[in-house]
């Protein structure tokens, strides 16, 4: 491992702290070996008490890959690359108020997400966090078996169509391109991690709509199986956000909710996607 940093883990399943870190400094080789590494060992790593800029912000995601710019999400002024997740109080519905994984229904879905607190509500509006690794390796020999060869159909259109929930009711998010979220892409059920080399599940409540060659219907029983099954209390940790709080998570391997119990308070998140690439089983 590289130099030494102050990473506490913060459940059994997933997720570290990481303490004394500033994310605006031009962060040495070897302290970014050493993110890395924890970040691929548990899944989301949590960066405390930053003061970041939006330059800043977007310099230290292009430490990990190249930016994969949200079609839906309205951007931050004179920031194309950095999407606002944001919830103002005359909204009902948030974005991200249910289990998902950011882009998966991408031809190549997001290899992580950055998540940084701009004005947080006087109190809610947590993230839980699902480990897809825990969620694996706790099925049964049988059920690896009969996922392994399976793969599962991923599509933006229930979050993001102009019929979505969210577009109705979060009038001040109303997502763009709406038209693209149709589209149908499919990825294995199972998949092998490219830098950890472990297998998770990748299916999510938010995009996965069916299994590959069959209906909704006939999918039904087994998906929702392993939606509630990713979501067992001990493979999942709640985060409480601070100011100046950034997370990162690996979308890979987790997956993540947002928590919308703040209603009449106004919340806003700034959020820098990382590109990846296709899925291998």
């Amino acid at each position: 491992m590289g130099q030494r940093i102050d990473a506490r883990p913060v459940s059994g399943a997933l997720g570290v702290e990481i303490h004394g870190v500033d994310l605006g400094a031009e962060l040495d080789n070897s302290t970014m070996a050493a993110v890395r590494e924890v970040f691929f060992e548990h899944g989301v790593v949590f960066f405390m008490n930053q003061d970041l800029t939006p330059e800043q912000h977007l310099t230290f995601a292009r430490r990990f890959g190249g930016i994969d710019v949200n079609k839906f999400f309205e951007p931050v002024d004179g920031y194309p690359e950095i999407a606002q997740v944001r919830k103002e109080p005359s909204d009902t519905a948030n974005i991200g108020g249910g289990w998902h994984t950011d882009h998966s229904y991408d031809e190549d879905p997001a290899m992580g997400s950055m998540l940084y607190a701009r004005e947080l509500p006087e109190r809610g509006g947590d993230t839980m966090f699902a480990s897809m690794y825990a969620a694996y390796e706790a099925l049964s020999p049988g059920m690896k078996e009969l996922l392994a060869s399976m793969k599962a159909v991923h599509s933006g259109a229930r979050a993001f169509s102009t019929k979505s929930r969210a577009n109705e009711e979060n009038r001040s998010a109303k997502f763009r391109l709406s038209d693209v979220a149709l589209k149908e892409v499919e990825h294995p059920v199972v998949c092998t991690h490219a830098d950890s080399g472990r297998k998770h599940l990748y299916v999510n409540g938010g995009f996965t709509t069916r299994f590959a060659n069959m209906t909704e219907e006939e999918s039904a029983p087994l998906l929702q199986f392993l939606l509630q099954h990713a979501a067992r209390p001990e493979f999942t940790h709640r985060f409480q956000w601070r100011p100046g709080s950034l997370a990162f998570w690996d979308n890979r391997c987790t997956q993540h909710f947002a928590l919308n119990d703040y209603h009449g308070q106004r919340r806003l998140m700034h959020r820098v996607t990382i590109q990846g690439q296709r899925p291998d089983a």
